[in-house]
């Protein structure tokens, strides 16, 4: 009778001790269950999210301050936690909300609205995801927002109108996106606004004037649209401008007259823009990096009025890129001598009249930023001795930084970070990495000594992107668990002070190696006093206690469901996309009625659905006996998983249930590049779209061989796995035969081949792939020639018997050089096509050695594509000739720059239509 006494006592003590702790609003914790239930946790990040006090139980991520007596969430931190699923609605339900961050996970679906009811909301990060869906209206009631992080995912649809509410915004993040439309003049009321990044969408339409009213803006990139018009000339009132990329757009009329004095980089390339440089372009006193390069530019280049203020040191670097224009004349000044100045005039008429001398009129198709210095880092002037050395079973390095003032260097272990500049203000990186260390030692309160940047690299955009350890100070050997926290607060909270130079960043990882696994994993607890930590202790032991013999009753059931759903699970775990019921995927395609299939291929029926959010999708429903299998759906999943390019198809999601594989793509309107050439297509391609689904998917697959880790061969690349968009932008599909490049081609050896057995589909096969079964990336250039002798023809690879490749060879040595292109496209530029034909011809070369690689076919695209005069108009030229061959010839492709396509197609070809031709 004492004990149960003692019992019942002790239980109404800890009771009573918890409720005096606080405990957190029942609606909020209602709303974090419901986030919980809506994401896929895969590596079991979020397993302490159990029981109903999220504050007092330090939830990972969760963190709460108490109001009124009563604990509320202020922070939800999911970065980079390789979470799947949705956003849930409910999130509108943490009303003290200040930082919603679910960056660098793998989310799919829309935007909630919800989010719109956040009012306190400061933190709006979902960058790095795969979200789709359209910006909610609603966000614009988010009136305390200072960041908006939206990068990186797939989002569609207009910009609202309602966002020139954000008053207090500093930061708009919306690049690499879908976005369409144009972009809202109301925009130019956000009086705050310091970084504009619309950069890599779909956005057309105008320039709007109003941006100009934004005196703020430091940085605005708007580049990779469809932009046309005339640059404002009132963008000259962005005082404080350091960086203009419009870059890629289709902009006409002449260059602006006067621009801000602060700009450091200005990139107007791939443009219509013509006339004259302006004077005021040549006295621009901070200029670092001027790129003008394929425009339609005219007159002299005056170097002789240049003037630059920061060239009294060595260190300081100026580019200028004005290749591909019409520029007849050039004048020099003591500027442009200057070892660390460097000017590219190739492809303008200067350079074949009077050449300028030096390096001016050489070529350069590299990145710009790889022009003039070594793209690696340099390594402090502090060194460790090299006697000195760490344990390695330790993750020990070595610090040579406080310590070297007192003579000594000692080990300790390195917190990694990875680390993004988004938009930085400068071309080349070595003249600014110590006062980058300077910059970012300040911001985080250390000695520059303990950061290092141990290597970095340059993406499109450009973007850097770093590895930075930070070391402990020398009075030990690894940072305390609140250091750790205070620099991880640090960084997600952007604490650290803007700086023009270096922009704005993200944080991609903090690596949690030994010895900080146990740190970043729980958000902020409230402080419990002794009576309230024994409370729980108890009521932990008496709960044990009691309910043990349950426990071990059910443990064995769920272990035994676990362990079956872990092993499902594990199989696809890699996908990082939405998991789909069969119900669902049924609904989407009203049970899979035959009005909504799109096509078929060796996988199955593809069919056009719609989702619960109203997203639209492509679904690919595996058939019985399926040319792929197991291996290779998870393949396809694993693959497009991990890759992101504006011109790859991006998987959505997949459904693996009730015996059924599907997987879900993004909805690509205008079908497959296969389906505009055949003969009854209602939509014959122009030459100029032709040009461009080739440059366009030259690029995807250069992505897959040189920027996915590791290194991707398709394998598969044919006309029918080419998708258009609503654009007719062209995205790479079908990653269902693709495999890894081999282990030696990531440590540098290029030569490198994978063994393996031949897949793929005739008339597209490697013939020395097909024959040896060493699969390179040369296996996939000569595909790709396949696929442009289609676009320049209009025929398949195959067909009656007859090979594509081989008949066209046939055909060019003969010289009859207008009776393989398709009548179909139109008229076309004389210069462009024999170098077009040329180049496929060359990527379908029997001898792998002897094809180029796919840097260089996108290079050669670029070129092309630059020489066309009116992408969207080409005016038709009638006239033409008879020739001995019976061939009808244009004349036009001797005497003008246009030429309309002979009467005899690339389909008399495949007929026998035309004479018989042989070698020369």
């Amino acid at each position: 009778m004492i004990c149960l006494r003692a019992f019942f006592i002790l239980l109404i003590l800890s009771a009573s001790a918890n409720i005096c702790s606080g405990l957190t609003d029942q609606n909020e914790v209602s709303a974090l269950k419901a986030i919980y239930g809506a994401v896929g946790d895969v590596f079991n990040r979020l397993s302490n999210w159990a029981g109903d006090d999220p504050c007092g139980s330090g939830w990972t991520g969760v963190i709460c301050e108490t109001i009124n007596g009563v604990d509320h969430v202020t922070e939800l931190r999911l970065l980079n936690m390789n979470l799947t699923g949705s956003i849930a609605p409910d999130v509108g339900n943490l009303t003290e909300l200040v930082i919603l961050d679910f960056m660098w996970n793998n989310i799919t679906g829309s935007i909630p609205p919800e989010i719109g009811n956040l009012s306190k909301l400061y933190l709006l990060l979902l960058n790095g995801n795969k979200l789709t869906g359209q910006l909610p209206p609603e966000l614009g009631n988010l009136s305390q927002l200072n960041r908006f992080q939206i990068d990186q995912n797939n989002i569609s649809g207009p910009i609202p109108s309602t966002f020139q509410f954000l008053n207090n915004a500093n930061h708009f993040h919306m690049n690499n996106n879908s976005l369409n439309g144009s972009i809202p003049p109301e925009l130019g009321r956000l009086e705050n606004l310091i970084h504009l990044l619309l950069d890599n969408n779909d956005l057309s339409g105008q320039l709007p004037p109003e941006l100009s009213n934004i005196s703020t803006l430091l940085i605005m990139q708007l580049d990779n649209n469809h932009f046309n018009g005339s640059i404002p000339s009132n963008y000259s009132q962005l005082k404080n401008l350091t960086k203009l990329d419009l870059s890629s757009n289709q902009l006409t009329g002449q260059l602006p007259a006067s621009i801000s004095q602060t700009i450091t980089t200005l990139d107007l390339a791939y443009n219509q823009l013509d006339g004259d440089i302006p004077d005021a372009l040549y006295k621009l006193r901070g200029l670092e990096l001027l790129l003008l390069r394929n425009n339609l530019l005219d007159g002299t280049f005056n170097g002789s009025i240049m003037e630059h203020d920061s060239f009294v040191n060595a260190s300081s670097v100026l580019i200028l890129d004005i290749q591909n224009n019409n520029i007849t004349g050039y004048e020099s000044g003591a500027l442009l001598n200057l070892p660390n100045v460097t000017l590219k005039l190739f492809g303008n008429p200067v350079c074949n009249d009077s050449s300028p001398g030096g390096n001016v009129c050489t070529e350069y198709n590299g990145s710009i930023l790889n022009l003039s210095l070594p793209n690696t880092a340099t390594s402090p002037s502090l060194q460790c001795s090299s006697e000195l050395t760490c344990d390695p079973s330790r993750n020990f390095e070595l610090v040579y930084g406080l310590s070297l003032l007192y003579g000594q260097c000692h080990c300790a272990y390195p917190l990694n970070i990875g680390y993004r500049l988004k938009s930085p203000g400068f071309a080349i990186f070595p003249p600014y990495e110590d006062g980058f260390i300077v910059y970012l030692s300040s911001g985080l309160n250390l000695s520059v000594y303990q950061v290092n940047v141990s290597s970095y690299n340059w993406e499109p955009g450009p973007r850097l992107n770093m590895n930075i350890n930070l070391f402990p100070k020398n009075t030990t050997n690894e940072f305390t668990e609140a250091e750790v926290d205070n620099l991880f607060n640090t960084f997600s909270t952007w604490s650290i002070p803007d700086n023009d130079t270096f922009g704005p960043y993200e944080v991609l990882f903090l690596n949690r190696d030994f010895p900080y696994n146990g740190t970043l994993s729980s958000g902020t607890t409230s402080s419990l006093s002794g009576g309230a930590i024994a409370g729980i202790i108890i009521s932990v032991i008496i709960f044990t206690a009691v309910l043990v013999a349950v426990i071990m009753v059910l443990i064995a059931k769920r272990q035994q469901r676990y362990t079956r759903a872990r092993r499902h699970y594990e199989r696809i775990k890699v996908a990082g996309v939405k998991d789909f019921t069969y119900e669902e995927m049924a609904k989407a395609t009203n049970n899979f009625d035959k009005s909504t299939e799109v096509g078929q291929g060796g996988y199955g029926k593809v069919y056009r659905g719609t989702l619960a959010d109203g997203t639209v999708v492509a679904i690919k429903r595996a058939q019985e006996g399926s040319l792929q299998g197991t291996r290779e759906f998870c393949n396809e999943i694993e693959l497009l998983s991990r890759v992101h390019h504006r011109n790859l198809v991006s998987l959505i999601g997949f459904c693996d249930d009730e015996d059924e594989q599907m997987l879900v793509y993004e909805y690509m309107e205008n079908g497959t590049v296969r389906d505009h050439l055949n003969s009854n297509s209602k939509q014959p391609l122009n030459f100029a779209t032709r040009i461009q689904i080739a440059l366009g998917s030259a690029r995807g697959i250069h992505y897959l061989h040189t920027e996915a880790n590791p290194p991707i061969y398709h394998r598969d690349i044919k006309a029918s796995n080419i998708l258009l968009d609503s654009y007719r932008r062209a995205k790479v599909a079908d990653f269902g035969l693709s495999r890894l490049a081999p282990v030696a081609e990531l440590e540098g050896d290029t030569g490198g081949d994978v063994s393996t057995v031949v897949k793929g589909t005739p008339g597209y096969l490697d013939p020395e792939y097909f024959y040896t079964h060493k699969l390179s990336d040369k296996s996939d250039v000569y595909s790709f020639g396949v696929v442009l002798l289609e676009l320049i023809t209009g025929m398949q690879a195959i067909t009656k018997g007859k090979n594509l490749v081989r008949e066209v060879n046939l055909a060019y040595e003969a010289g009859m050089l207008l009776s393989i292109v398709d009548h179909r496209m139109g008229p076309y530029p004389a210069e462009c096509l024999r170098p077009l034909i040329s180049m496929a011809i060359s990527c379908c070369q029997d001898d792998t050695n002897s094809r180029p690689s796919m840097s260089e076919v996108v290079r050669e695209l670029e070129a092309i594509w630059s020489l066309i005069p009116d992408k969207n108009t080409m005016v038709s030229l009638e006239t033409s000739i008879s020739t001995d061959s019976g061939v009808n010839y244009s004349k036009d492709l001797v005497y003008n720059n246009l030429l309309v396509s002979s009467d005899v197609s690339g389909r008399a070809l495949m007929t026998n239509s035309i004479p018989e031709v042989s070698p020369r």
